[in-house]
């Protein structure tokens, strides 16, 4: 396993092209960095099994697998996927870059490579990576469980307790991949309380938390403004209640959905909104019109004491189905 010095950054270079590996290695090792190369993904991969750098310079067209293939490999590699990828590449066309920002690229550069750009954007790239780390690596070790947003509404990194209480409070369908997304759920929640903020001209402070409950415990998750810039973060909190009453006394908290006393009708179009679907797709799978289902979606908030659809979801989510009598 290779060990850098503080001010001495290792790069991967990933390139098929011997005279692009030569010019890129003499200019970075001039510059100060810690050179490694690839030749093609397969063993760029490789490579990541015995040594972490601090950025990968990524060509995106290479025989065999190429560098968008690569890069979403790497994405799912735990211990690097942190690690900034920026692509090198002569396609210009929006439907490439776009490609290369989807597969977790965070930059690209176009050929024919300028060295000193590559340089800045290196250097940049690697400072942003290093505060990231560091500030994740305080919060883990205080133990705090927070979500960092990017720019495209998507986690950027999670604490470990973060994705622990997500797995809890929010257990992912059966088959279902959730990859860097948020469970559902917190996803409406959030768009639902930025969509208001933006309407509103308020901060993002000032959005409501969401609340989960699983048996004795409850979830709060709280939009934070991350400081200067766009970014925002989620911060995640557990509350333990008091021990549930023995039996005999007198528990009005409600255990199950037959508690709510939702009808048949109403139990159905809950459990589809549950599930993500839209007004339309209910309608459509329940055999009734979009009003229809909207009436009952009226009934049903007053019925569970809420104001919006995810405030619904997530309170189903946390109830026994009808019938059951149990917690989840």
């Amino acid at each position: 396993m290779i060990s850098t010095t503080f001010d001495r950054h290792v790069v991967l270079i990933v390139d098929d092209m011997p005279d692009n590996l030569a010019m890129l290695s003499d200019t970075l090792d001039e510059s100060g960095h810690i050179v490694l190369v690839a030749t093609d993904g397969v063993s760029a991969l490789e490579r990541l099994d015995c040594v972490t750098p601090d950025l990968i310079l990524l060509d995106a067209m290479m025989p065999g697998i190429d560098g968008f293939e690569t890069c979403r490999r790497i994405k799912l590699i735990k211990s690097v996927s942190h690690v900034p990828v920026v692509f090198m590449t002569g396609l210009s066309e929006t439907e490439h870059v776009v490609r290369g920002f989807e597969v977790g690229g965070i930059d690209y550069v176009t050929k024919p490579i300028r060295p000193q750009e590559v340089v800045a954007r290196i250097g940049a790239h690697i400072r942003t990576a290093r505060m990231m780390s560091q500030a994740r690596g305080a919060l883990e070790h205080a133990s705090h469980a927070a979500i960092v947003m990017g720019g495209n509404g998507l986690p950027l990194w999670q604490t470990s307790k973060a994705s622990l209480w997500l797995e809890k409070y929010f257990p992912a369908v059966a088959g279902a991949s959730s990859g860097h997304k948020l469970p559902l759920a917190v996803q409406s929640w959030l768009n639902e309380g930025l969509a208001r903020q933006r309407q509103g001209g308020g901060s993002v402070d000032g959005i409501a938390p969401l609340v989960a409950r699983r048996g004795d415990a409850e979830l709060s998750i709280a939009v934070s403004a991350a400081g200067q810039g766009h970014g925002i973060t989620l911060l995640l909190e557990e509350k333990q209640h008091a021990a549930a009453a023995p039996a005999g006394a007198d528990d009005t908290s409600p255990s199950s959905l037959d508690d709510y006393r939702l009808t048949p009708r109403e139990n159905d179009v809950l459990m589809w909104l549950g599930k993500g679907k839209t007004n339309r797709d209910i309608a459509d799978i329940l055999g009734m019109s979009p009003r229809t289902v909207n009436k009952h979606l009226e009934h049903i908030f007053v019925k569970l004491g809420v104001e919006t659809r995810s405030a619904a979801a997530v309170l189903a989510s946390g109830l026994a189905p009808p019938g059951s009598g149990l917690l989840q």
